[in-house]
C-alpha cells in the first residue's frame, strides 16, 4: 500500500510577503516562479512548477501537499480516509487556481496540520538558482504533533507511509526509498516544523554554513550529521520563524523486505552524532 508518490509542496502563511520572497532567493537561493500582491511561488528544482508557496496573511496559514501518482489513485486514498471517518474537503476551483494542479482534496490530521492531496500537477524543466547553495531537491517536512503514536497510526493506516526509524515516540516516514518524507515532532501546537532542502555535497552545507553567518542568519541546529538517516545537516531560521534545513547524504531503503525500523531514544546524540546541541523546542523533548 504505497498511495503517495511524492512531497508536492508547503504553503505558508507569510506577514511580510516581500521579506519572505527576498530570503527564499537571497538567502535560499530558490527561483522566484511568479508572484502577486497576495502570493508567491518558488521552485528548489526543475521537475515541478514550484515547491514553497507564500500567501501573504495569517502566518498560521500553512498545508502540506502530497502527490499521488494518478487520479485514479487519488480517489483510492480519499475513498479510505473516508471509510476511516476522516472529513475529506474537495478543493473549490480557488483552490485549484490557486495550486495549480487539476485535483486536490484536503484532510485535517489528529492534531491539525492541514494535509493537502493532489494529481495532475503542474510541471517544470528546469530550474534557475538564484544562489548556488547546491541545492538538488525539495526533500522533506517535519511536523508538529500532539500525540507522535496516534498522528504515527494516521500516517501509516490512512495515508500508507512506513516508519524508518523512531527517536522515542517521534516517527520518521517514508513514502518512497528516501529515508523519510515526514517527520513528527512534539508540541503543543499543529504546524509546520521545518521545510528540509537537499544540496549535493558537504562543502555545499558548509559553504552555506559561513554564508548564512555572514548575513546575520540565526543557525538553530548544525552543521552536523543525523544518526538516523545518516544525512549531514544544517538548521537555521527564516521569516515568521520558519526553519529550514540543508541536508546531504540521505538512507536510502531499497530493500523493503529486509529492513527494520530502529527505535532510537529522545536524546541529543540522536539528533546529531557530532555533538551539534538544536535551539529548537521541539528537538528537546515534550512540550
Amino acid at each position: 500500500m504505497n498511495w503517495l508518490a511524492d512531497v508536492h509542496s508547503v504553503r505558508l502563511g507569510s506577514s511580510d510577503l516581500d521579506a519572505s520572497v527576498r530570503f527564499a532567493t537571497e538567502i535560499l537561493g530558490l527561483q522566484l516562479v511568479r508572484r502577486d500582491a497576495q502570493r508567491a511561488y518558488l521552485r528548489a528544482s526543475g521537475e515541478r512548477d514550484y515547491h514553497l508557496l507564500y500567501v501573504r496573511g495569517d502566518i498560521r496559514e500553512e498545508a502540506l501537499a502530497f502527490e499521488a501518482e494518478s487520479k485514479a489513485t487519488l480517489e483510492t486514498i480519499v475513498a479510505a480516509l473516508a471509510n476511516d471517518g476522516h472529513r475529506v474537503h474537495e478543493a473549490t476551483p480557488g483552490e485549484l487556481d490557486e495550486r495549480r494542479v487539476a485535483h486536490l482534496f484536503s484532510v485535517i490530521d489528529p492534531t491539525g496540520n492541514r494535509i493537502q492531496l493532489v494529481a495532475g500537477a503542474t510541471a517544470a524543466s528546469g530550474c534557475t538558482y538564484t544562489r548556488d547553495a547546491g541545492i538538488t531537491a525539495f526533500s522533506h517536512v517535519g511536523l508538529c504533533t500532539t500525540d507522535a503514536p496516534r498522528d504515527e497510526r494516521f500516517w501509516t493506516r490512512a495515508l500508507g507511509a512506513r516508519v524508518s526509524d523512531w527517536i522515542g515516540d517521534v516517527p520518521l516516514l517514508r513514502l518512497d526509498a528516501v529515508h523519510h518524507r515526514i517527520a513528527l515532532f512534539p508540541s503543543n501546537r499543529a504546524g509546520v516544523q521545518h521545510v528540509n532542502l537537499q544540496v549535493a555535497e558537504l562543502d555545499d552545507l558548509m559553504r552555506s554554513y559561513y554564508f548564512l553567518k555572514s548575513r546575520g542568519v540565526r543557525i538553530v541546529f548544525g552543521p552536523g550529521r543525523h544518526p538516523t538517516s545518516g544525512a549531514t545537516f544544517l538548521y537555521f531560521a527564516g521569516p515568521d520563524g520558519v526553519v529550514y534545513e540543508y541536508s546531504s547524504g540521505v538512507r536510502m531503503i531499497t530493500d523493503e523486505v529486509g529492513y527494520e525500523p530502529r527505535r532510537f531514544p529522545f536524546a541529543a546524540s540522536s539528533f546529531c552524532a557530532w555533538g551539534s546541541q538544536p535551539d529548537m523546542p521541539e528537538f528537546k523533548g515534550a512540550p
